[in-house]
């Protein structure tokens, strides 16, 4: 029977210690997408814009609780100039805003007041991130979380009798409710980002541990290498009909 086009393989299992069940997607975790910030990404506009260097950050980072503002705000107070280009501006009007009942980052000049543009000194890309590495710290414990996590996304559910099913899976411009739509460029579903040396589970083990806890990474590890080790599995769907010499071998 022919595989449908869009096709994933999951594994599955119940976690011993709570009232839950653990799905995660194998295609995607064994896929070797990577994160190609300028390095080919080419945002997320309705048409391509590669020279503004704004990845995923152009219309600012959707915070997930209180906690999540608080680790942000208190690692922005930290930042020094040299690190952060609109420093200044997230002094004096705060660096988050409220849309509704959500919070998100403030933007500045068009995009995330945290994201550095072409021309400052030190490059683009986001200062929180690039403060952490400069300080010997997980960008984990400084950035938003949805900014750590993508492309990787937890989803948990409950039944109506109390039991949770925690989804492990990759982020798709469905996520992004009607503006994804609009996203000329979306890099789970291009063949460029899937380049990189290690598998996701490999690559971003860290962000996997911070999301399931590091006995269920163990578990999942195990059983994702024990797949690696076989002769075949299921590829990402966005590599499925690449030429073999395009797409990096594992």
């Amino acid at each position: 029977m022919k595989t449908p086009r869009d096709a994933h393989e999951w594994m599955s299992f119940d976690d011993k210690q709570e009232d839950r069940t653990w799905l995660f997607d194998v295609t995607f975790l064994l896929s070797n997408w990577q994160c190609i910030y300028g390095a080919g990404c080419q945002g997320v506009y309705t048409e391509a814009a590669p020279e503004l260097a704004e990845g995923c950050c152009t219309y600012g980072a959707h915070f997930v609780d209180a906690e999540d503002v608080r680790r942000v705000e208190n690692a922005a107070m930290l930042l020094t100039s040299a690190q952060w280009q609109f420093k200044s501006a997230g002094k004096k009007h705060g660096v988050t805003k409220r849309v509704g009942k959500e919070t998100t980052t403030r933007l500045a000049e068009g995009a995330c007041i945290f994201l550095n543009r072409p021309g400052f000194e030190g490059g683009p890309g986001c200062a929180l991130h690039r403060a952490a590495l400069e300080t010997g710290v997980s960008p984990l414990r400084l950035k938003p979380d949805v900014c750590w996590q993508l492309p990787l996304r937890r989803e948990d559910s409950v039944d109506d009798k109390g039991h949770v099913t925690s989804t492990i899976t990759e982020w798709r411009r469905r996520h992004w409710g009607e503006a994804g739509d609009e996203f000329h460029w979306w890099c789970t579903e291009e063949p460029a980002a899937f380049v990189g040396a290690a598998p996701v589970y490999e690559s971003l083990s860290d962000e996997l541990v911070e999301l399931v806890g590091k006995d269920v990474f163990k578990r999942v590890k195990r059983y994702l290498d024990d797949r690696r080790g076989q002769s075949t599995w299921l590829p990402h769907p966005t590599v499925r009909k690449v030429p073999t010499e395009k797409v990096a071998t594992l």
